[in-house]
């Protein structure tokens, strides 16, 4: 007799993995990104969801691309975790939203976790917001944190 649990996952584990949520979490190294990660690891694990980590960005001067050893951090991080976790970090000309949504749209995402900054009136009308931007844009959930 199946049990309801027996009927939710099935026995070929290649099955189960197609069909697995993911959390997708944008990352920079700075509050704003060490908070997304965290509350993506905490709802990773709660879920039992596989969880993604990208770093990404054009190049070039892009601030917000993390370094060698800062991406070594982060995936020695994500294999210490119970669930199934890994670190994509793209910088291969496109922008840090293209990547994002791209990224959307081959995983199956349950939700996509992004740290926000505060910043002025001033720095918002003059740089525009890439929170903004992907909210308005993927195709999916999106969870902002603030940093404590």
């Amino acid at each position: 007799m199946l049990t309801k649990a027996h009927a939710a996952f099935p026995s070929d584990n290649s099955t189960y993995e197609r069909h697995r949520m993911t959390i997708l979490v944008a990352y920079v190294t700075r509050p704003e990104g060490l908070a997304a990660l965290e509350k993506g690891i905490e709802i990773a694990t709660r879920r039992n969801e596989r969880l993604v980590v990208v770093n990404a960005g054009a190049g070039g001067r892009d601030e917000s691309i993390i370094d060698g050893y800062e991406g070594e951090r982060v995936a020695e991080r994500l294999s210490k975790l119970p669930i199934q976790a890994e670190l994509k970090h793209f910088v291969r000309g496109k922008s840090t939203i293209e990547e994002i949504e791209d990224l959307v749209d081959e995983l199956e995402v349950s939700v996509l976790v992004i740290g926000l900054r505060k910043r002025s009136p001033v720095g918002k009308l003059l740089l525009g917001s890439m929170a903004q931007d992907i909210l308005l844009n993927v195709s999916c959930p999106v969870l902002a944190v603030k940093a404590p």
